[in-house]
């Protein structure tokens, strides 16, 4: 008997984990959010969809390529438009927020570098590889101020 309950409850794990890793689609989407990601993806081709819920607020991240960049935006669960990361140049941010990078970073690699726009702010994310090939990203606003999240 003891077997068998193991069994069940090892089935039930993994049809959780494939349920898990059902790939989602936009038709699969509520209709707000449907449009909202076809305004935003004109041009630009869809890498990913996801759908995560905390403290009971429901989002999808959208991944995009447009022009050979990244750019990814989340959308609530009725449809607004919520943060935008768009794929830039390190030498194009302002100078702030680049020896703000710098200084974090140290004899780090930096990588990725995002410009974020949240809620009207514009803001810059720079991912990098530190101490021993470890990831990290760090945000800051343009005079170089850090970012909590």
């Amino acid at each position: 008997m003891r077997i068998v309950t193991v069994l069940i409850a090892a089935g039930a794990l993994l049809g959780t984990a494939a349920a898990a890793d059902k790939k989602l689609e936009l038709k699969d989407l509520p209709p707000a959010v449907q449009k909202t990601i076809q305004d935003q993806t004109k041009g630009a081709e869809i890498k990913g969809l996801s759908k995560e819920t905390e403290k009971g607020k429901t989002t999808y991240e959208v991944e995009t390529m447009v022009n050979g960049k990244h750019r990814d935006f989340m959308v609530d669960a009725k449809g607004a438009l919520g943060d935008v990361e768009e794929e830039t140049t390190f030498d194009s941010i302002p100078a702030a927020a680049k020896a703000a990078f710098q200084k974090k970073v140290g004899t780090g690699k930096i990588g990725l570098v995002e410009t974020v726009t949240r809620a009207g702010a514009t803001l810059y994310e720079a991912a990098y590889t530190y101490k021993g090939g470890k990831k990290h990203e760090y945000l800051v606003k343009a005079d170089g101020t850090e970012v909590k999240e």
